[in-house]
């Protein structure tokens, strides 16, 4: 079965999948390799439905795989209710990576390789209010929750490696 790793952005999905499995999946990496340029730059030239239609299609591709898949979501991934039923049926394999708010906003202005739209885009109370909403979504979908905050990827790793 995939396993789903699912949360926020910024929380470490691709940095733990990494550590799980060198061959693991990250969604927005293959959406990117679908369309021929970043996400960011899908954005603006063909709005958020368009990218939100491409991501529902990578979901299924990656839920129809047979093997034993690690695979990194986009944190906006919960936002559609076919996605949400999609993962739903992958029971048991749902893993929500957390942090708290403070933490996830830290990390994030710190991080200038990655500056991802959603925060460039968004106050401070703005972007707190999605992470509200999406919490929400993530914790409806979760099999199992790892609290990242004071763990290193490779123990977040360990842990969802020894899950039964």
């Amino acid at each position: 079965m995939t396993k789903l790793l699912l949360g926020f952005m910024g929380v470490g999905k691709t940095t733990v999948a990494a550590q799980l499995d060198e061959h693991f999946l990250d969604m927005d990496r293959l959406i990117e390799a679908k369309i021929g340029m970043s996400i960011s730059a899908f954005f603006s030239y063909r709005g958020e439905a368009a990218f939100r239609k491409l991501e529902s299609d990578t979901l299924q591709e990656v839920l129809a795989l047979d093997n034993e898949t690690i695979v990194s979501t986009g944190g906006g991934v919960v936002l559609s209710k076919a996605n949400r039923e999609l993962i739903r049926k992958n029971h048991k394999n749902n893993i929500l990576l957390t942090a708290s708010f403070e933490a996830l906003y830290d990390r994030l202005k710190k991080d200038r390789l990655c500056q991802r739209p959603l925060f460039l885009n968004h106050s401070e109370a703005e972007l707190y209010a999605i992470f509200q909403q999406r919490m929400a979504l993530y914790e409806g979908l979760a099999d199992k929750v790892i609290n990242v905050e004071h763990r290193t990827p490779k123990e977040v790793a360990a842990i969802i490696a020894n899950m039964s």
